[in-house]
């Protein structure tokens, strides 16, 4: 008897939790904003060459052993940096680029299917200095994503603010 009651609440936690799930944000947008001491054309030339990715990306510096690959030609659409990991896998691919912006999108294989979208704003900033804003924004599938979604824009928002610290080093070495 004791077993279908902690069965039953089983259930109905369950159920309980997917119908939250149903009035939580099915998305996140996250913006971040920063000043690298370099002209535009300098940084925009860091971010839309995917062989400098690497080397500020804080994604692919915690997995340090991933395997990546570079296709395409720099700079221009369809510039592909794919990796693959122990616990992440996907590919981050150049759509859009102009004097001001560089767009990609962005494929999650592994830890769980999904696309995101990242843009780059790039905005001449007193002498010689240029104001950088990431927008990153995606689908956070049901019900999984959508129950963790306040722990995920909490970790992209932490991520986020490292690597554009980690692009300003880069680039002002």
């Amino acid at each position: 008897m004791t077993f279908l009651y902690i069965l039953g609440a089983l259930v109905v936690i369950i159920v309980l939790l997917l119908f939250i799930a149903l009035f939580l944000p099915n998305g996140y947008f996250i913006e971040k904003s920063g000043i690298i001491k370099k002209p535009c054309d300098f940084v925009i030339d860091k971010v839309a060459d995917l062989h400098n990715y690497a080397q500020w990306n804080p994604w692919q510096q915690k997995e340090a052993n991933s395997k990546s690959n570079i296709t395409g030609l720099p700079k221009r659409p369809g510039h592909k940096y794919s990796w693959k990991g122990k616990k992440i896998e996907g590919s981050l691919s150049l759509r859009d680029i102009d004097d001001k912006h560089v767009h990609f999108e962005l494929e999650f294989i592994k830890p769980w299917k999904g696309t995101a979208r990242d843009n780059w704003l790039f905005e001449e900033w007193g002498n010689g200095e240029t104001k950088v804003t990431l927008q990153d924004f995606g689908m956070l599938p049901y019900p999984i994503g959508r129950l963790l979604g306040y722990m995920i824009h909490k970790n992209l928002n932490r991520q986020f603010t490292e690597g554009l610290n980690n692009l300003k080093k880069f680039c002002e070495k």
